[in-house]
């Protein structure tokens, strides 16, 4: 089946994008013997957070990043093994299943929300979701992100259908650019473009801390896990990424200076996107996989996934123990 978010070709173009990037920033080891791992991250967050909390040091394998502005093109990464494990909110995990990429989720991070939500700009005359029937929302990055699934929730708190606010769905980047020159009227992201927005003036209609669950998930690919050298060198790193969220929770000033540097964002808008970061990270369990059949099965409903997906079957509960 072929996945929905990305052209073969630009998939070819990715993955060649992919393999020069590595090329050019991954440090090259004379001990070949130890695995790599190339961990997949979306506007570097994940990065920002282990390289400052010191839990890197003295891994016993070698690391290299993959940085990705949504989950679209790395979810097409992890289907290409370009990658070995991924970052990204609940829709585009389950979105991600339904199109064939085979991964598992091992772990689960949860956040207030507040990171993703419905804006427009500072002088638009919508005062609520009511006011989007009739209009058109931009919705980042692709079919399947977590900010349709917020759009959807809103409209359907708001007694609004589906159709009555047809989408567009742009990259984030690009987003970005058109929505600072008054090209969008109303806009689905999530951080750091959201912050980016909100300290430029755009405003809230709402956000997802009043509608749903905010989950991020860390996946692996099937592949990887199944190399004993890389599956063991995996569940080590999700074990930093649980001591890394602990360690930012008691240093927010500190994490926020990190993300900062890496992101070349000022410190204020990194202090924002570092603040409604997740609040804790843990082993998947049975309320998570719960949540994310809800809004498979909701999805399903819609007729937006190509087949129900039976989310028990790609979550690995006891993967850190």
């Amino acid at each position: 089946m072929h996945y929905p978010f990305m052209p073969r070709s630009r998939l070819t173009l990715l993955t060649g994008l992919l393999g020069i990037w590595l090329t050019l920033t991954g440090n090259s080891y004379a001990n070949t013997a130890e695995p790599t791992l190339v961990i997949g991250d979306q506007a570097r967050i994940l990065r920002s957070l282990l390289e400052t909390s010191g839990v890197l040091q003295g891994i016993p394998y070698h690391l290299r990043w993959a940085n990705f502005q949504g989950a679209a093109p790395l979810f097409e990464a992890q289907r290409a093994d370009a990658v070995d494990t991924s970052y990204a909110g609940d829709l585009p995990v389950i979105q991600a299943l339904a199109g064939g990429v085979k991964l598992t989720i091992i772990l689960t991070e949860t956040g207030t929300g507040k990171g993703n939500a419905i804006i427009v700009p500072a002088d638009s005359p919508l005062k609520s979701i009511r006011d989007l029937k009739g209009r058109q929302v931009v919705v980042s990055s692709a079919a399947g992100s977590i900010s349709q699934n917020l759009l959807y929730l809103a409209l359907q708190q708001a007694g609004l259908s589906r159709q009555d606010a047809p989408i567009r769905f742009v990259l984030p980047t690009d987003a970005s650019a058109a929505f600072s020159s008054g090209q969008i009227g109303a806009w689905a992201t999530f951080d750091p473009y959201l912050a980016v927005a909100e300290e430029n003036g755009a405003r809230k209609l709402t956000d997802a801390s009043q509608l749903t669950p905010s989950f991020s998930f860390l996946t692996a690919t099937t592949a990887s896990l199944d190399s004993p050298a890389k599956r063991q060198a995996i569940r080590d790193f999700a074990r930093r990424v649980l001591r890394a969220r602990e360690w930012a929770i008691r240093h927010p000033a500190l994490y926020a200076q990190s993300y900062a540097q890496l992101s070349q964002l000022p410190y204020r808008t990194a202090l924002l996107i570092t603040s409604r970061a997740p609040s804790g990270s843990r082993s998947v369990n049975a309320s998570d996989i719960a949540s994310l059949q809800a809004t498979a099965d909701r999805f399903y409903g819609y007729g937006i996934l190509p087949e129900k997906v039976h989310v028990s079957e790609h979550a690995a509960p006891d993967f850190l123990r």
